[in-house]
C-alpha cells in the first residue's frame, strides 16, 4: 500500500515565521474584537446538516463536505460561521430581549472546484452583533472593520457597501421567475451592464423599472451615487435602503472613517441570508476580498428566535496574502533565545532556563552534540 505523505488538494501546512506571522495578525485582530466590547465564543467544526441548508441560504449543498453519524443523521464541516453562531445564539442567548455581540475565530470547509485555486480550508476570525437593528450597529461594524485593517498594517483599502434590499425592492417590481432572478443577480455582480439590458429587454419589463435595473452594474463609488440612486426609483422601500445609508455614512463621519468608505449597488452575495446592507474590503495584492459582511435580520428566526442581526467574517489567509505582496511585515515578538549546555552543565542550564521563563522571556534548551 502506497504511502502518502503530502497534503490533499486544497489545504496546506502553515510553519515558521508564516506560522508566527499568522498568529500576531490574530492576536491584533482580536484586540479590536475586544475593545469594541466583543464576547468570545467557539462553535463545533461541523454541525448537522439543517444548520447549513438550503433555507438557511448560505453555501450550496454541492460545495459542502458532508459525511454522517452512528445515527444516520447528516453532518457537515462548517463552511460558513455565521449560521454557526446564530445557532449558538438562539440556544444560549436572549437576543429578541437584549443585544447580543460575539466574536470568533476558526476554520472554515468548502469544496470548492479545483480550477478556481482555492484553499478548501481557512481561518476567519469575525463578529456578529444580534438583536441590533440600529444604524449606529451598522456603522459599528464598518468602522471595526475598518480598524481591523488599519491594525494587521495596512493603509491603502477600500471597505465597498451595498444594500440588498434596495436591489431586491426592484426584483419585486420587476416580477421575475425564480431562474430570471438568478441570472439577473449574476449578471448585476459581474457588472455586466450589456447582459442586464438585454435581459430586461428580452422580458419586456416595466421600461422605469428596467432602466432602474440596467443602472446598477454602473452605480458604485463615491457618496455621490446615492443622490443617483434615489433618483432610479420612487419605491418606498428603496427609498428607505438608501436613507438607511445615508444615516450609516454620516455616523461613519463622525468615527473618521468615511475615506475607507465607497458604494456599489450591483454588490450581490451569494449568501441569500442577507437582508440589509452588505460589505467587502479589497486591497491590492489579491482579487478576494478581504472581509465579507452584512445584515441578516431573517436569519435567527430559522434557530427560533426572531432578532435582528449583523456581522462580518475577515479571511485571515487572503488578509496574509495582501500584507506579503505589500511587503508590509508582521512583527512577530515572541522569539527565541537557545541555551546548549554540555552534560556536566545540564543542571545549571536548566535552572538559567527556568529563571528566564520567569521573567516571560523564550527559552529553548539544547545540548551540545558530541563530536
Amino acid at each position: 500500500m502506497q504511502r502518502i505523505f503530502h497534503t490533499p488538494e486544497g489545504v496546506r501546512d502553515i510553519y515558521n515565521d508564516e506560522c508566527s506571522q499568522k498568529r500576531s495578525l490574530q492576536e491584533k485582530l482580536h484586540c479590536v474584537f475586544r475593545r469594541y466590547g466583543y464576547e468570545d465564543i467557539e462553535t463545533p467544526g461541523f454541525e448537522y446538516f439543517e444548520v447549513f441548508s438550503r433555507e438557511v441560504g448560505t453555501i450550496p449543498s454541492k460545495d459542502l463536505y458532508k459525511f454522517f453519524d452512528r445515527e444516520g443523521n447528516t453532518l457537515v464541516l462548517r463552511p460558513d460561521f455565521t449560521p454557526s453562531v446564530a445557532r449558538a445564539c438562539a440556544t444560549y442567548f436572549s437576543p429578541e430581549k437584549e443585544v447580543v455581540s460575539l466574536c470568533y475565530t476558526g476554520n472554515t470547509f468548502i469544496n470548492n472546484s479545483s480550477y478556481q485555486g482555492r484553499l478548501k480550508e481557512s481561518t476567519q476570525m469575525g463578529v456578529e452583533r444580534m438583536g441590533d437593528d440600529s444604524a449606529e450597529a451598522d456603522a459599528e461594524l464598518l468602522a471595526m472593520t475598518v480598524e481591523c485593517l488599519l491594525a494587521s498594517g495596512l493603509t491603502d483599502f477600500q471597505v465597498s457597501v451595498g444594500q440588498v434590499d434596495y436591489f431586491r425592492s426592484l426584483l419585486e417590481q420587476a416580477r421575475m421567475s425564480p431562474e430570471d432572478e438568478e441570472q439577473l443577480r449574476s449578471l448585476v455582480s459581474m457588472k455586466n451592464y450589456f447582459g442586464v439590458e438585454e435581459l430586461v429587454e428580452r422580458l419586456g419589463i416595466d421600461q422605469k423599472v428596467g432602466n432602474a435595473l440596467a443602472q446598477l452594474p454602473r452605480m458604485f463609488g463615491s457618496s455621490d451615487v446615492l443622490e443617483k440612486a434615489k433618483a432610479l426609483t420612487q419605491e418606498p422601500k428603496a427609498l428607505q435602503a438608501v436613507a438607511r445609508l445615508e444615516e450609516i455614512y454620516q455616523i461613519l463621519k463622525i468615527y473618521g472613517y468615511e475615506k475607507y468608505i465607497s458604494f456599489d449597488f450591483a454588490m450581490v452575495s451569494k449568501y441569500h441570508y442577507y437582508t440589509g446592507i452588505i460589505f467587502q474590503a479589497y486591497t491590492y495584492g489579491t482579487g478576494e476580498p478581504l472581509v465579507k459582511g452584512g445584515r441578516y435580520n431573517d436569519l435567527l428566526r430559522h434557530f427560533g428566535k426572531a432578532a435582528p442581526s449583523i456581522g462580518f467574517a475577515i479571511v485571515v489567509d487572503s488578509l496574509l496574502t495582501a500584507l506579503s505582496r505589500q511587503k508590509l511585515q508582521i512583527p512577530v515578538e515572541d522569539t527565541v533565545e537557545v541555551i546548549t549546555y554540555k552534560p556536566e552543565g545540564r543542571k545549571e542550564a536548566i535552572r538559567q532556563a527556568q529563571q528566564l521563563r520567569s521573567q516571560g522571556k523564550n527559552i529553548a534548551l539544547r545540548p551540545e552534540k558530541e563530536d
